[in-house]
């Protein structure tokens, strides 16, 4: 399939090509600006399949709006026509189609036109009207308050909440993508004239800006959102995605002895976290238990062994673990544990707890195994 798509270089332009490329097409029309008449003279010649996606949002003049949005769906029809190019069509409108402002009306021209289009061609018309879109490599600081807000924080710059109530709904680049693949197969979500994406998610921007300074407390707290939370996990990843290049690592504290050392790593708000432990060559670590702390241990370097023994009993159970073969260990509560480092060189253990350590309640005794 020969796939046309216009504002290439946009933001849904520029992550729908990276997918149709990640889904085997090869043969993608890349049109945006610095593109000529004559390669669009080319592709609507040889277009098995329309999306399109160019567009202004913030011209200089208002009257670009209709000029750019509805002048060059026209442009884009008339060549399709003029090669009796009946192909399949999509384009991106907007939730603002249906108010009386400048972008809004050139965006509902197009639709009409679009509509108008279809009738006489029989061509196949596909009108989305999105919402708010986020997600990577959206333009900050331009049409979308997800992109400012992201891009202001992570790069430690201020942001403006001018109502905090004010409720915003939104999709994510990647479900418009899911659809839009799906749109090349026929299997469109549609009612009426009109298809749409799904989930659309309506926040506050209050609760947004809130979330976007938490995540960028995490760093500090070594925590990440609760990404059962279909939202919040999608908006971490975009928040992700705004980072300078100069902060994607950072250091973390390494607590040292002459044992080892031990290093948190990861705390999650509702799934415990995970930590690193070195032990050097015949060093004995534990010789404690929990009464409801849980864990998991993972050598992942070197070999040791793990004991254990239930508190009220005498039997100890051992087993041995080594880096070349990963084996998950469980500790479970009510057993006082220890991991005694065998080779020699230092032993690497990857630990999980079921839950964050608290200083107040460490919930952890010591008892010799």
């Amino acid at each position: 399939m020969r796939i046309l798509v216009t504002g290439s270089k946009g933001f849904i332009g520029k992550n729908l090509v990276m997918e149709l490329k990640n889904q085997g097409y090869e043969h993608i029309y890349e049109y945006d600006i610095g593109s000529t008449d004559e390669d669009l003279e080319e592709f609507t010649r040889k277009a098995d399949f329309v999306f399109h996606l160019a567009g202004v949002n913030r011209p200089k003049s208002n009257k670009d709006f209709m000029k750019i949005n509805f002048g060059l769906t026209d442009t884009l029809l008339s060549k399709l026509k003029k090669h009796r190019n009946n192909c399949p069509i999509m384009i991106s409108s907007s939730i603002q189609a249906t108010q009386d402002n400048p972008y809004g009306k050139s965006k509902k021209a197009g639709e009409d036109l679009l509509k108008s289009y279809s009738k006489k061609s029989n061509a196949k018309v596909l009108i989305y009207r999105f919402p708010n879109v986020f997600g990577k490599w959206c333009r900050p600081n331009y049409n979308s308050v997800v992109a400012t807000f992201s891009y202001n924080i992570a790069n430690g710059l201020p942001i403006k909440v001018n109502d905090k109530d004010t409720i915003l709904s939104l999709i994510y680049i990647d479900d418009i993508l899911f659809e839009l693949i799906k749109v090349l197969e026929g299997k469109e979500n549609k009612v009426k004239d009109y298809c749409y994406v799904q989930p659309v998610y309506q926040v506050r921007l209050g609760e947004l800006a809130d979330l976007l300074y938490s995540f960028k407390n995490y760093r500090k707290t070594r925590e990440i959102p609760s990404l059962n939370n279909d939202f919040i996990k999608k908006l971490y990843s975009n928040y992700l995605s705004y980072l300078p290049s100069d902060e994607f690592s950072y250091n973390l504290e390494m607590n040292m002895d002459e044992r080892g050392s031990f290093t948190e790593f990861i705390k999650t708000l509702d799934c415990g976290q995970i930590s690193v432990n070195i032990s050097k060559p015949g060093i004995v670590k534990g010789n404690h238990w929990h009464h409801s702390k849980t864990e998991k241990f993972l050598i992942v370097s070197g070999k040791g062994i793990v004991r254990f023994r239930k508190v009220d009993e005498k039997k100890i159970h051992v087993y041995y673990a080594t880096g070349e073969k990963l084996e998950d260990i469980v500790v479970p509560p009510g057993y006082t544990h220890n991991i005694e480092n065998l080779g020699d060189e230092d032993m690497v253990t990857i630990i999980w707890a079921n839950e964050k350590f608290d200083p107040d309640n460490p919930d952890t005794y010591f008892l010799e195994v």
